[in-house]
């Protein structure tokens, strides 16, 4: 439908003029985005002698659009660069990239989430931050860590959604948030699709959250349907069974619902990122019709045109 695309992309000072291929990668349920730029080894019979010219903490921009209407998919900074296989590989990273800093080693004993989130921001320096969510451990220990390690370990055991926004660090529950919210219907702008329609009652989880405490005792909680699919989670320096029970609530959400699961192809038209609501629209099934969270997006680019696959989460309506 749009084959036309235009694209922008700056890294550090210099502009790209020839690509093979970008991806574009951002999900609620990973940390950071990630975008990937893949170019020719050589242009116009000439190596690119891209490693003298960029290196890694270099700023990158992408846009991409149709008739030279751009917006911007992606902004972070260079985290590496690979030059083997006959291409030049560059990975990318958005701002979380900045809290890739060693900080000091600390241990924190009756602590919640906001306290940790202000004390990693600190370290690495110039950020705020903007916590809601508030889940405690009754003990945490940061030893030999980056701030971004200290944050992975968070997003992975709370399901909590970080992100950079400016100089603001970002930490709230997940399917909270709405940052927009467009429009799919399967006659129009979907252009292939992987998606199968399931209803909550079909499908029962069990959901056994363990946590470790300071001195070593275990608690465990479960959460959802007794014999249904079971899924583990294991937490250290939580022993409050609210807490615990909580993050187990989180889990059930996050696997029963009524709607789709997989996911569908789109142009770069309209833009939807993570966080946003979708509208699901089949026409000769009008009964699966609904408004999903969108938990993952990865936007591709080539000379030959741009999609996106799109990963409906819970179904809102």
């Amino acid at each position: 439908m749009y084959k036309n695309i235009d694209w922008h992309i700056e890294l550090g000072k210099y502009n790209l003029f020839a690509l093979e291929t970008c991806e574009i990668h951002s999900s609620v349920d990973l940390l950071a985005d990630t975008a990937t730029i893949v170019l020719p080894a050589t242009s116009l019979n000439k190596k690119l002698e891209i490693e003298s010219k960029i290196a890694r903490g270099n700023t990158v921009l992408i846009q991409a659009g149709y008739d030279n209407k751009l917006e911007t998919e992606f902004e972070g900074f260079i985290d590496h660069i690979n030059t083997d296989g006959g291409s030049v590989t560059i990975f990318c990273e958005d701002s979380l990239f900045l809290t890739r800093k060693p900080i000091s080693d600390k241990q924190f004993k009756s602590t919640n989430l906001p306290e940790l989130v202000a004390y990693v921001a600190s370290q690495v320096g110039g950020l705020t931050t903007d916590c809601d969510f508030n889940f405690t451990y009754d003990k945490f220990v940061i030893s030999k860590a980056t701030g971004y390690d200290v944050l992975k370990k968070l997003q992975e055991e709370t399901k909590a959604n970080i992100y950079m926004k400016g100089s603001v660090l970002h930490v709230h529950p997940a399917y909270i948030e709405k940052f927009g919210e467009e429009t799919y219907d399967f006659s129009v702008n979907i252009e292939r699709g992987n998606l199968s329609y399931k209803k909550a009652n079909e499908k029962k989880f069990l959901v056994e959250v363990e946590g470790i405490a300071k001195d070593g005792k275990r608690v465990t909680v479960k959460v959802g349907t007794p014999g249904g699919d079971k899924r583990s989670v294991k937490l250290y320096g939580v022993s409050s069974k609210a807490a615990l029970t909580a993050r187990g609530e989180e889990e059930i959400k996050r696997l029963s619902y009524d709607g789709y699961e997989g996911s569908f192809v789109g142009w770069l038209i309209p833009v939807v990122r993570p966080g946003y609501s979708c509208k699901i629209i089949d026409t000769e099934y009008p009964e699966k019709d609904g408004v999903y969270y969108v938990v993952a997006v990865t936007t591709t680019l080539s000379d030959s045109g741009g999609v996106r696959k799109i990963q409906p989460g819970k179904k809102l309506s």
